[in-house]
This record gives C-alpha cells, sequence and structure tokens, in this order.
C-alpha cells in the first residue's frame, strides 16, 4: 500500500470504497447548496449536512477533528476556510464556502464549493467561478503530469490568465491540497502554485484533494480567536473549491464527482477513466 515515500496508495478495490464515500459527500454537499439561502443559518446547513451523511451510514470526516466542533466548515465572505457553523444568518450577496469529508468503511471522501447568493456582485461570482476553473485545470493535470508540481502550474496559469493586466487574485498557500484515503489528511501536500521540486510521482493508486483557494485581494491570512475560521488580512473576499480524485491506470476519476468529473473535464479534453 505505501510507496518508499510514504504515500498511501490505494488499490482498485480501496478506491471503490472511497468512490462511495466521496458519492455521501456530494449528496451532503448537495442539499447543502440547496438550503444555502438568504436567511439560513450556518448551523442550519451544517444540520443539512449531518442528516444525510447519517442517512447514508456513513461519519463525518470534520467532527471531532483535532477538535473540530461541526460536520462541515462554512466560511462567508472574507473567511477561507474552517469556518465553524454557528448563529450567523446568510445575506443577500454573501460568498458562502463549504467544505465536507465523510467516512464510509474507513475510507473519507473530501470536496467542497462555493456560491454567491443572489443579489451577487458581478466580481464575487467572478471570483468563485475563476476557483472553479482553476480546481478543474489542476484536476485535468493529474490525468497528463509525471509529478503533482503539474497541478499548481495549471492551477497557477488559470490564476493568471483572469487578472487581464489587472490587479488579479491572490493564491492562498498556508493550505493547500493533500493526500486522502484511511486518513483525512495525508502525503503528499498538493501545491495551488508554481514551485520548485517536481513533487511526488503521479501514478495509479494517487488519491488526492485537489482544493484552490483564491481571495479577491492580497493572499494573505490569519486565524480567528477561535483558533480554526481562517480569514483574509485584507479583508477581501475568498472562494474554495476542492474535489477528491483517484489516479488509476490510464486515466483518473473525481470520486467526489457523480460524473466523475466528465463535465469539469471537458473544456480540458480529458474523459475520466471508468472505476470497472
Amino acid at each position: 500500500m505505501f510507496g518508499m515515500d510514504r504515500i498511501e496508495y490505494k488499490s482498485p478495490d480501496q478506491v471503490l470504497v472511497m468512490r462511495r464515500a466521496g458519492l455521501v459527500v456530494a449528496d451532503a454537499l448537495d442539499a447543502v447548496r440547496a438550503a444555502a439561502v438568504v436567511g439560513a443559518s450556518t448551523a442550519d446547513l451544517d444540520a443539512v449536512a449531518a442528516e444525510v451523511i447519517a442517512r447514508a451510514g456513513a461519519t463525518p470526516s470534520f467532527l471531532g477533528y483535532e477538535g473540530y466542533p461541526a460536520t462541515i466548515c462554512v466560511s462567508v465572505n472574507d473567511e477561507v476556510v474552517h469556518g465553524i457553523p454557528g448563529d450567523r444568518v446568510l445575506e443577500p450577496g454573501d460568498v458562502v464556502s463549504v467544505d465536507c469529508g465523510a467516512v464510509v468503511d474507513g475510507w473519507h471522501g473530501d470536496a467542497a464549493f462555493t456560491t454567491v447568493l443572489p443579489a451577487a456582485d458581478a466580481a464575487d461570482v467572478a471570483l468563485a467561478a475563476t476557483t472553479e476553473r482553476a480546481m478543474w485545470a489542476g484536476i485535468a493535470a493529474l490525468a497528463a503530469c509525471s509529478h503533482l508540481d503539474g497541478v499548481g502550474e495549471a492551477v497557477e496559469t488559470v490564476v493568471a490568465a483572469a487578472a487581464h493586466g489587472g490587479p488579479g487574485y491572490g493564491i492562498v498557500e498556508e493550505y493547500v491540497g493533500h493526500g486522502i484515503g484511511t486518513e483525512m489528511h495525508q502525503d503528499p501536500d498538493v501545491l495551488n502554485y508554481r514551485a520548485r521540486g517536481r513533487g511526488a510521482k503521479v501514478r495509479p493508486g494517487l488519491c488526492v484533494a485537489v482544493e484552490p483557494m483564491l481571495t479577491a485581494g492580497e493572499a494573505g491570512t490569519r486565524v480567528l480567536d477561535d483558533d480554526w475560521t481562517v480569514v483574509t488580512e485584507d479583508g477581501s473576499r475568498a472562494a474554495h473549491w476542492e474535489h477528491t480524485v483517484a489516479v488509476l491506470d490510464g486515466g483518473i476519476w473525481v470520486l467526489t464527482a457523480r460524473d466523475g468529473g466528465a463535465a469539469g473535464l471537458a473544456a480540458h479534453g480529458v474523459t475520466p477513466t471508468p472505476l470497472d
């Protein structure tokens, strides 16, 4: 299962169990997306996700993780990631990022999305859309690159192109993608930016979460006094997208997307490789 670099490479049967976990996450996020309306509290969204996960006979990945007190993370506006659900009520134009994980038979799935509520500012919609495009570019790179540095290069290329000569977006560097399997966070790190070094080798059995986080201003962040919620230092808004991806013989499959990532990958000329 493990390579010399201590990466947990999965067997085809293990990937199939991770697919089950990924579909639970997909169901939970779909339910949360539908519930994310003006007037709902972030605690309401957490309850929705908890019900979906419990009904599936799965376990939340986040609840109790290093003391985290909720089923999902809900991060609003200048909150980048790890926002704790509570009594905050969603307002028109809010940028809402939701991160969710679930465990099935000891194997994890992990995904996130960002939505902008009605009365949205066009700049916020563009931020969320660019982050999603960057994620899909990074995922598509896994189908062709030999090492994980290709993911960060693909993400940064999309972000740079979106600037169009303007100030552009900040790429958060403190929080990156990761390996996933019998633990939610494993080696290797999956960077969202170009870096020296080629990164881990991409080969069948590698399962990773690709998750760019972009800001509308500077990339610097800080953690609030709750020791969890990460916000932008300059108060700019942020977006976060994530999927869990398996590298297979001959290609990739997005475990947390019902279609295996077909729709998101089509623009990159990549067709998911079936699991069976």
